[in-house]
């Protein structure tokens, strides 16, 4: 009985995908690329999903400021 009522209990975990995810994607198929690990034929499909996984990242990403803060020392 008590197994039954932890299953219940129990939330079930919500799928999860953040920013670093993509962007070790965008990584990971990079790495691909320059092993060779694509056949010819999948170039084309890889490197526009590739293009538009990298478009996503740039519009999300942070804006870039010229001033950083010192790092303490």
């Amino acid at each position: 009985m008590e197994e039954n009522q932890t299953q219940e209990t129990a939330a079930p975990q919500t799928p999860e995908l953040t920013i670093t995810d993509l962007a070790n994607l965008r990584s990971i198929v990079e790495v691909g690329i320059r092993r060779g690990v694509f056949a010819a034929n999948e170039i084309s499909a890889v490197g526009a999903t590739y293009d538009k996984l990298n478009a996503f990242l740039v519009a999300v990403a942070p804006p870039k400021t010229e001033e950083q803060p010192a790092a303490a020392e």
